[in-house]
């Protein structure tokens, strides 16, 4: 039987960490910034952890 191929979309776009946690950048923050309000930019910068409900998918998408 083949081996499954990772999504290379998806792999482009999530970290794993060591203990198993999905993580990905906030949406919102890549255009269009000088109309966004400071507060709204700030809460968006760094990483977040992926909804429980799609972490399933997103780690068969990766072959986890």
């Amino acid at each position: 039987m083949p081996k499954n191929k990772t999504h290379s979309g998806m792999k482009k776009r999530v970290k794993v960490t060591g203990s198993g946690k999905l993580l990905t950048e906030r949406a919102g923050k890549r255009h269009l910034l000088e109309r966004k309000p400071s507060k709204l930019t700030r809460r968006l910068t760094g990483t977040t952890e992926f909804a429980k409900s799609d972490q399933k998918t997103i780690k068969k998408l990766l072959g986890l």
